[in-house]
């Protein structure tokens, strides 16, 4: 159920808008000028609201300013440039109004006398327009708690940032190493955030995820008829990228065939569709990411040396957990409030024991194995977390 305020000096006008509205199972209120209207929605949070423009005192075009300036979000603080959608409504259908009102940020301009389908369909799709701009704004600050860092004081993390500082502004290829689990993406999200290719695209390929008959396709893309399912023709990563950075994980995994073709896209910056002969230009930073040791996969003949040595330019080998423990308290304090809000637990607590309980702890798997076991502790555990906790659950 929506609430709605209808500001219209005209009874006649607001006791229909509301007896349609309220048919509909909204929550309608009502003023019978602008003032009186303005103070309403400066003092209550309405999700929709429609506004007559003549009115004495003040007038609609004044009501739609003020609210743009002070309209209020659902904790009752003023904000500027609200989401609540404002539809205004003229008995004088002329163009300047409408314009006016449009510009003055009105969603919509309806033209008395009203029309009951056209009430129907502009607060269905005004309401959903609102929501559809909460959900955004929500998806964004989700994006940006949840985007890349790199959590800890140690030595040996300050070195991975160092060289990602001098390296990120750069378009030299980086090649990262490390044990599964210890970021190594991040590093890679991190590398594009401070580039020049900050604002253009950032596409993953799990090269071990992909089945080796599909990955030459999916890098570089097919045409249609090209092979069995290949229904229309379609961009492969290498073109999505275009522009941006393309970010190669677990590139120990890729067949020789497809390590084959990556070398000519990086050698001449063009890259061939499954099933066309044209060559396509592509301008794309790559950063790869490995679990393996290449120079051993060069040496048994499952890596290609030439392209080692292409991607191989700047090298950043990210620490494990284990050499890099006094990071844990760090990253036990980031974890807990980040799985506590996400799971709509109240904040709990380690306490010092159960720190060096973690930190006595082998983590083969790493940081992601790390917060695994803390979210098993917050869920399992007290508000307190102990070093009895810690050996029962970890």
């Amino acid at each position: 159920m929506a609430k709605l305020l209808i500001i219209d000096d005209e009874r006649g006008i607001r006791n229909t808008l509301r007896e349609i509205l309220t048919d509909e199972g909204h929550e309608v209120e009502v003023a019978e000028n602008g003032k009186q209207g303005l103070e309403m929605a400066q003092a209550k949070t309405f999700d929709l609201i429609y506004s007559d423009i003549k009115m004495p005192e003040m007038d609609g075009l004044e009501v739609l300013k003020a609210l743009k300036n002070s309209e209020k979000d659902e904790n009752g603080d003023a904000t500027l440039n609200g989401e609540t959608p404002i539809v205004m409504i003229s008995g004088h259908g002329d163009v300047e109004t409408a314009v006016q009102a449009l510009k003055a940020g009105a969603y919509d301009f309806l033209i008395k006398p009203l029309d009951l389908n056209r009430i129907l369909i502009t607060t269905k799709n005004a309401l959903e327009s609102k929501s559809l701009k909460q959900e955004t704004k929500q998806l964004r600050k989700k994006v940006a708690d949840h985007g890349p860092r790199m959590i800890g004081k140690s030595a040996a993390i300050a070195r991975v940032r160092e060289i990602i500082d001098k390296v990120a502004p750069t378009e030299a290829r980086v090649l990262i190493t490390g044990p599964n689990g210890t970021g190594k993406e991040v590093v890679a999200h991190l590398i594009h955030e401070q580039s020049t290719r900050a604002n253009g695209p950032m596409v993953e390929v799990n090269c071990a995820a992909i089945p080796s008959e599909l990955i030459e396709s999916e890098l570089f893309g097919h045409m249609k008829g090209s092979f069995t399912g290949a229904i229309k023709d379609r961009a492969g990563k290498f073109e999505q990228a275009d522009g941006g950075t393309l970010f190669l994980d677990e590139i120990g995994d890729m067949s020789l065939a497809a390590q084959t073709k990556v070398l000519r896209a990086l050698q001449e910056s063009e890259i061939t569709r499954v099933g066309s002969d044209k060559p396509i230009k592509v301008n794309v930073r790559v950063l790869a990411a490995t679990n393996k040791d290449l120079q051993k996969e060069i040496a048994e003949g499952n890596f290609r040396e030439d392209l080692f040595h292409r991607l191989n330019v700047i090298p950043i080998a990210v620490p494990p957990l284990k050499d890099r423990l006094e990071d844990i308290p760090l990253l036990v304090e980031h974890f807990t409030g980040r799985i506590c809000n996400e799971q709509g637990i109240a904040p709990k607590t380690f306490d010092e024991d159960a720190i060096k309980a973690l930190q006595s702890r082998e983590w083969t798997g790493n940081i992601r194995q790390l917060r695994n076991v803390i979210e098993r502790l917050i869920i399992l555990a007290g508000p307190q977390i102990t070093a009895e906790d810690v050996n029962m659950y970890a």
